[in-house]
């Protein structure tokens, strides 16, 4: 069953990296008590997620921070290693939080897995852009065809600034 807003974001570990090197953290202490857009992508480096979805997100990091949101953050079934490049190659260092769903647990416990295994590609995220805030889902865009719609950054930013004022 898929999440939806209303819904507690389920409590998996994610895999981040930090200066000690990585980490597993649970998603209650990386959404707790704070607004996060949550961006949901099926894989790092690949053309979509690298020339369309990720560097919307990049360039409007500052006008949807500046409508409350505390950390936006993004998503793929990739180890950290893969995400921390990425994050370096993409320009997403110091703006994006990447999060490692290495096994797809938390895209499996959301209902938001996908199976590419047809393309060669395994189990992966949809793609999909939510806002949780203290950890419950308050919007979430699901992309239902190819391409960058419903979950572009520009889509979230009009999102984020109508529950801002709500």
């Amino acid at each position: 069953m898929t999440i939806k807003p209303g819904d507690k974001l389920p409590n998996v570990e994610f895999t981040i990296a930090t200066a000690d090197g990585s980490q597993k953290t649970p998603a209650d202490v990386i959404f707790g008590g704070r607004k996060v857009v949550l961006i949901g992508l099926p894989g790092a480096f690949t053309p979509t997620c690298s020339m369309n979805h990720l560097p919307g997100f990049i360039a409007a990091y500052e006008a949807i921070k500046a409508h409350g949101v505390d950390t936006i953050a993004c998503t793929a079934v990739n180890d950290i290693h893969v995400m921390k490049a990425w994050a370096k190659a993409s320009g997403a260092e110091g703006k994006v939080m990447m999060l490692a769903d290495g096994n797809a647990e938390f895209a499996k416990a959301a209902g938001l897995e996908l199976d590419l295994t047809a393309a060669g590609m395994g189990l992966r995220s949809r793609r999909y852009a939510m806002l949780a805030d203290n950890g419950v889902v308050k919007a979430l865009n699901i992309e239902t065809e190819r391409g960058v719609n419903a979950s572009s950054a520009e889509t979230m930013l009009e999102t984020v600034k109508g529950l801002s004022r709500a």
